[in-house]
């Protein structure tokens, strides 16, 4: 397919000046960058292809000779590489960065912040991370809790004395072009010799891996924030393994709640099924209940019926956020003894033929789902 005029990919006429090119490269370049249009090929392509035009349109010499010749005047600088000037990659494409959009020079542009962080011109060999389970009970996640956990990672042994990698000349990536139909192809993958390191062992201590590392048993002290959940993960910058010449990886922590005995949790809420007893019911009385606070006392209303919850606020667990906390629900169950005795159903049965005894429940009672529903929403 013929390639297209690269005035009229960047949108200016052949009398563009620098800053008409910058800016209208820029354009192009926020709406097609790959973050703001993830697994979209087709903006991918028109990326590449706008940098192809900027990279040849920008500087003198190229630019003379493509507005002689056409894109045969530019033999291997631009021909028929399907959007990648003279090979360029996609890091060279971001390389352009610091010059249109201000960057000037090593310190990341204001494009980069734009989009989170973008991508780093220079990578670094990265440890691998450590992952490790943390079992945490209903008082600690409510709480928040100070851990100290035991762990293997590996670590650069001592004595270990690293060569720069000839292979990498020390970048720890290598880079490879391969000829295709639309032209050479640039493509950028970790050094095979060092694993990315960029760093090769010249003296390897006793006990040390082909990396130069040994693994040993750390202690790390973790700093659990009250309000966390079951599955989550924490991460820990830098305290996963050591890499030479690198930065450690992560430590990923995945937390796990244990189940209480008495209380259940539902969000930042905790629920408590009470039991009490018909007589407890109908006449009323002060309980005591289990919190994550220790226990308190409450008070049964004379006539209380099955199903009936009751709230104490900020009794639950504080939201992760830092907004506000939950309560505490208490679902009021009415006991019914499976085994009487010839006396207690005589007695029974003697209430039972009073008439204060027979269900009478208003139309404005709320059944338990509705109860629920309107404590949970």
């Amino acid at each position: 397919m013929a390639k297209r005029d690269f005035y009229e990919i960047l949108g200016v006429s052949k009398s563009a000046t620098d800053a008409e090119l910058k800016k209208a490269y820029r354009k192009l370049a926020i709406k097609f960058h790959p973050d703001k249009n993830p697994d979209n090929k087709e903006a991918e392509e028109k990326f590449k292809e706008a940098a192809e035009a900027y990279e040849i349109l920008s500087n003198p010499d190229k630019r003379a000779r493509y507005d002689r010749f056409g894109h045969q005047g530019l033999g291997g600088a631009a021909g028929g590489q399907g959007g990648f000037g003279g090979g360029m990659s996609m890091d060279d494409i971001f390389s352009q960065f610091g010059d249109i959009f201000g960057g000037g020079g090593g310190g990341g542009s204001p494009f980069e912040s734009f989009f989170g962080g973008g991508r780093s011109r220079s990578r670094q060999a990265i440890g691998s991370n450590i992952r490790i389970k943390l079992k945490l009970s209903l008082e600690e996640i409510t709480n928040g809790v100070e851990k100290k956990i035991k762990h293997t990672k590996k670590v650069v042994a001592p004595g270990v004395k690293f060569n720069t990698c000839s292979t990498c000349q020390g970048r720890g990536q290598v880079t490879q072009v391969t000829n295709t139909f639309l032209g050479q192809m640039q493509s950028t993958t970790s050094c095979p010799a060092c694993g990315g390191s960029g760093k090769t062992i010249g003296t390897r201590p006793p006990g040390a891996d082909h990396q130069g590392l040994i693994t040993e048993e750390v202690t790390t002290t973790l700093n659990i924030p009250a309000g966390v959940e079951d599955g989550m993960q924490l991460s820990v910058n830098g305290k996963g393994n050591e890499i030479p010449g690198g930065i450690p990886g992560d430590l990923i922590v995945l937390v796990e709640e244990k189940d209480h005995d008495d209380l259940k949790r539902e969000g930042n809420n905790i629920i408590y099924n009470l039991y009490i007893s018909f007589p407890t019911a109908a006449l009323g009385a002060e309980v005591e209940v289990p919190t994550v606070s220790g226990r308190v006392r409450i008070k049964i209303e004379p006539g209380t019926q099955a199903g009936k919850i009751l709230r104490l606020r900020n009794k639950g667990v504080p939201d992760l956020n830092g907004r506000g906390r939950g309560d505490q629900l208490i679902q009021i169950n009415v006991w019914t003894p499976a085994k009487l005795t010839s006396e207690e159903k005589a007695i029974l049965k003697k209430l039972e033929e009073s008439g204060n005894f027979k269900p009478d429940p208003s139309k404005s009672e709320k059944g338990f789902f509705d109860r629920m529903r309107e404590y949970f929403n």
